[in-house]
C-alpha cells in the first residue's frame, strides 16, 4: 500500500514540475513565469520528495528528502516574491493584457519609479 502512493507521489509530483516547466515557456512575462515556477514546481517538488520519503521510509535518504521539502516549502515562495517585487521596482512592465495591478493601485496609484524621482 505504501509503495503505491509513493509511487502515486513521484508522478503527482512529476507532472506538477512538467506545467510548472510548461508555464515557464508560455507565459507572456515574467510575473506569470514566476507564478507557474513557484506555484507548480513548489507542489511538484513536494510530491517527488514525499514519494521518496514514502519509498525510502525512516532512513537517511527518507529524512534528507523531507528536510529538503521543508526547505524547498519555506524558500521558494519567499525568493519568488522578492524577485516579483525586485522586477516591479526595476520597472520590468507588465503584460498588456493584465486587469489589475493591486501594487500600485495600494501605492495610491504610483509606481515606485515615479515616487523616487
Amino acid at each position: 500500500m505504501i509503495s503505491a502512493l509513493a509511487l502515486i507521489s513521484l508522478w503527482v509530483g512529476v507532472v506538477f514540475v512538467l506545467l510548472g516547466a510548461l508555464g515557464l515557456v508560455r507565459f507572456p512575462d515574467v510575473y506569470n513565469r514566476m507564478q507557474a515556477a513557484t506555484k507548480c514546481v513548489t507542489l511538484g517538488v513536494l510530491g517527488i520528495m514525499l514519494g521518496v520519503f514514502l519509498r525510502s521510509g525512516f532512513n537517511p535518504l527518507g529524512i534528507k528528502a523531507i528536510i529538503g521539502a521543508v526547505f524547498i516549502l519555506l524558500t521558494v515562495p519567499v525568493s519568488s516574491h522578492a524577485l516579483a517585487r525586485g522586477s516591479l521596482i526595476a520597472g520590468v512592465k507588465l503584460w498588456k493584457g493584465t486587469v489589475k495591478d493591486q501594487f500600485t493601485e495600494d501605492r495610491g496609484g504610483k509606481s515606485i519609479i515615479e515616487e523616487g524621482k
